[in-house]
Order: C-alpha cells, then structure tokens, then sequence
C-alpha cells in the first residue's frame, strides 16, 4: 500500500494506492474520491458494542468503511477530515494510542480498535467518558484543528483543554483549573488537561472551543 498526505498543513488529505487484495478502514465520511472499482463495505466501529460506547459515551461514528481493492491491479482512494487542519500518521508496532473524539480518520489491517476509560474528570471537560484507542501492528492516520506537534513527556505537563489530539494509554490525565478559582477566571484560561507519565503525546495548535468561543458573540 501507497500512502502518501498532501496539502499539509493547513488542507491536509490522504492520497492511497491500493494494491489488489489490499484494504483499509476509515471513518464514516472521510472518503473524498475513490476508484469506482474499490469495494466498499460499513461495519460497527470495533464491533457492535464497543460502537456504541464509542457513539454516545465517547463522542465518535457509530460505522467505519472498509475499503478494498478486489481487482487485479492498483485502485486509488483520498480520505481526509471535515476541519482544516493537519494529518499525521502513527505507525504502532505491537503498540497503544489514544485520540480524542474526532481526530481518528483510518487505520490499515492489523491494527484493532477499541475503547479505555477516560474518566469522570474527561466527561466534565466535554471529551467523553471513553478515548479510542488502536492497538496492534499497522498505521494509524489522525487529524488535527491547526498543526500537530509531538512531544515526549517524563513528568507532569500541562495541555489547555481541547489542544491534546492524542496520548500513550499509560500517561494518565486529569482535569484542573489552570491556577486558582480567581486567576483561572481572569486568565481565560479556565480547565486544563494535567498529564502525569512517560510516552509521547500530540498536540494541537487550534482548538476547536476556542473558535466557538471566539464566534459566538459576532453571529
């Protein structure tokens, strides 16, 4: 398989050769154009139940679509995101990744997919109550609102809420005000996502609250 993301950063899309017998899993509306010869088929995401969780307690699609090339010879496909942003590719090796809702596009065979427990602190910071996580052998391609940036932490790091794309299972998190009550209202900058652990983590230079809370008073 061929794989290769255009238009970075700001209009990133995947561009993908399939090879005959070769498929790959996507999220439900992340196909922009295809070969007609491609098949394609939806499935629940991760199977029916974790789906759900996904769906209602996780904020992602309840299907994916499983593209595959049936033919004898090579079939394009370009998937990409609903929000302007970058995309970035994840190769696990018998590995863990979590995303937050919305930022998992596709990933190729071999990689599973399911769900961890965010807890209760995740929920009240508006990210669900579960994260996706991908496990297994393959690559996993993601998007973000604005540029990705991957770092790795060893100690506590603070993320502004809506600004952590995506996170090593083994780091934990958890939900605090930027400072006290009084300065974290006067700063602006209100809940923060407070990491503790060693592994790598993605970052996001836009967030998404942030342009609703700058729109809102203009409409």
């Amino acid at each position: 398989m061929k794989t290769e993301i255009r238009y970075k950063p700001a209009f990133a899309a995947i561009f993908l050769t399939l090879n005959p017998g070769e498929s790959i899993v996507a999220e439900a509306g992340a196909m922009t154009s295809m070969d007609a010869q491609l098949s394609m088929r939806t499935e629940f995401s991760g199977g029916f139940i974790p789906g759900l969780i996904k769906k209602f307690f996780g904020g992602e699609s309840l299907f994916v679509n499983v593209f595959t090339n049936e033919t004898k010879y090579p079939l394009t496909l370009t998937l990409t995101q609903s929000i302007i942003g970058d995309i970035d590719r994840i190769d696990l090796n018998n590995s863990e990744i979590c995303f937050q809702p919305g930022a998992y596009i596709a990933h190729t065979p071999g990689v599973k997919m399911g769900v961890q427990w965010a807890g209760f602190s995740s929920f009240f910071a508006g990210e669900g109550l579960f994260k996706l996580k991908l496990s297994g052998k393959g690559r996993v391609f993601f998007g973000a609102y604005g540029g990705i940036t991957k770092k790795h932490i060893s100690k506590d790091f603070v993320v502004d809420s809506g600004h952590l794309v995506a996170y090593e299972p083994q780091i934990k998190m958890s939900i605090g005000l930027s400072g006290g009550i009084v300065g974290s209202v006067t700063s602006g900058e209100g809940l923060v996502n407070k990491l503790s652990g060693t592994g790598e983590i993605y970052l996001q230079s836009r967030s998404i609250d942030g342009l609703v809370r700058y729109l809102r008073p203009k409409l």
